[in-house]
């Protein structure tokens, strides 16, 4: 697929754009990046995504294509010759996507709150939280592997991709806190996962360093404490 028939609206550390990411190089597609600033939207990403007016942003063509979630069932339904992402069982399928939205809308949002939480109790308790939901997915990924390398089986697919594209965050994080949240002795066959996940050759090198996502942490912290002062 020649690259200017396929554009990706973006930035490097956003890790729902990583994700879309992980899925065209799962499928050999090749693409051209546009690096976004949020901070002054482009034109072309507000023509592009004018209701959510925010990335990552699939252009296949001259069609736009917004949410990555959305965006990952697009590109395996439509390169559907490639490595599936999606189960093929309708089962499977479902289970994948519950787990999709818990991860974005139960797990997720206790870090935003951390990023505003204001006292060392508030913290502890978000933290334990994040950890309960680490345990979880400990217990999901044993269950759903099957003794195998991912939680769809022996390739990465659209579970790996979900949770996955926050272990860079989650690094940071933990630096940020002093909290080990994948901690072997704890969540072993999770520890492995993340450590496969990350080296795939379709992974490798989209996640951003550690110390670039604890910079930019800090920069959030940083803006969520004037804000909060205000």
């Amino acid at each position: 697929m020649p690259t200017n028939d396929v554009k990706l609206l973006g930035a490097p550390a956003s890790q729902y754009v990583n994700r879309v990411q992980f899925a065209l190089n799962l499928k050999s597609i090749d693409y051209e990046f546009i690096p976004q600033n949020m901070r002054e939207k482009s034109e072309l990403l507000l023509k592009s995504n004018p209701v959510h007016k925010n990335i990552p942003v699939l252009l296949h063509g001259d069609k736009p294509i917004c949410d990555s979630l959305v965006i990952l069932q697009y590109i395996d339904e439509f390169w559907f010759d490639g490595p599936s992402i999606l189960p093929s069982d309708p089962y499977d399928r479902a289970i994948a996507r519950f787990w999709a939205a818990y991860i974005d809308d139960k797990w997720i949002p206790f870090f935003k709150e951390l990023t505003t939480a204001k006292d060392e109790e508030s913290k502890t308790a978000l933290v334990e939280k994040i950890l309960e939901g680490v345990k979880l997915f400990e217990d999901v990924f044993v269950k759903a592997s099957k003794g195998k390398c991912f939680f769809g089986g022996e390739t990465i697919s659209f579970l790996d991709i979900v949770l996955g594209c926050y272990l860079g965050w989650l690094k940071a994080w933990g630096i940020q806190l002093d909290v080990n949240f994948l901690d072997e002795s704890k969540t072993p066959a999770l520890v492995g996962w993340a450590e496969r996940f990350s080296s795939d050759k379709a992974i490798h090198g989209i996640i951003p360093e550690t110390e670039e996502l604890f910079r930019i942490l800090q920069i959030i912290l940083s803006r969520a404490a004037d804000a909060a002062s205000k």
